[in-house]
């Protein structure tokens, strides 16, 4: 789910989301970050809760960058600085580097993420961490809806957001953030919950169609 996230064109983001669908504090990604966090960057900062989230946890300088105005206004309570518009457009007008950068849930949402994680990194202190989130494109319930329903079940926000423009599988998302010169650290995914079961007794083959995301942290080279 998209916090408010960054895209090419604004008007993407126009149309009446769900309460909370920028409001998402993601308290689990900030909580596996390296520290210290340093100067933080939160890429799609929605309201704001994942900069009050970093902040809580020690990071000394917070700045998000959203899309959508209101929600950069209620971002703007709470972080040090916020750019409103695409990432493309406003990340140079902010203060970095950066030694924090977090992407939950917005690079499935541009145009070319490729050149923004590239952009990333060259606005990335040395040694600084990524911290990236995406769906899972091999989730088991893309093909369900596929084989049985016949439509790739576009919804108004989740998994299949009408407003995603890429698709990843974990091997597709560490290839594109190793593409834009990062080295990847680690890979991992929400709790399995029900699923564990099925994980043991695959040895951990059945993880890529189980889980809803993937998690990727990076380090800059």
């Amino acid at each position: 789910m998209l916090r408010g996230g960054a895209a090419s064109e604004a008007s993407t983001y126009t149309a009446p989301k769900p309460a909370g669908y920028y409001g998402n504090a993601r308290e689990d990604l900030v909580a596996a970050l390296p520290r210290p966090l340093g100067r933080t960057l939160d890429v799609g900062c929605g309201a704001g809760e994942v900069g009050r989230a970093l902040r809580a946890q020690g990071a000394s300088h917070v700045a998000g960058i959203e899309i959508v105005p209101d929600a950069a206004a209620r971002a703007r309570e709470a972080l040090d600085e916020v750019a409103v518009g695409a990432v493309e457009d406003v990340l140079g007008s902010l203060s970095g580097p950066w030694e924090t950068i977090c992407c939950y849930d917005v690079l499935e949402h541009l145009v070319d993420p490729a050149a923004v994680l590239a952009a990333l990194r060259e606005a990335a202190a040395p040694e600084a961490h990524l911290h990236v989130s995406v769906p899972n494109a091999r989730h088991v319930s893309l093909l369900v809806d596929l084989v049985f329903r016949g439509t790739f079940g576009y919804t108004e926000w989740g998994h299949r957001d009408s407003t995603h423009l890429r698709w990843f599988t974990r091997r597709d998302i560490v290839a594109a953030i190793e593409g834009a010169g990062w080295r990847v650290i680690s890979t991992s995914h929400p709790v399995l919950g029900l699923s564990r079961p099925l994980d043991a007794l695959t040895r951990g083959r059945s993880t890529e169609f189980l889980v809803g995301q993937w998690y990727v942290l990076a380090a800059r080279t």
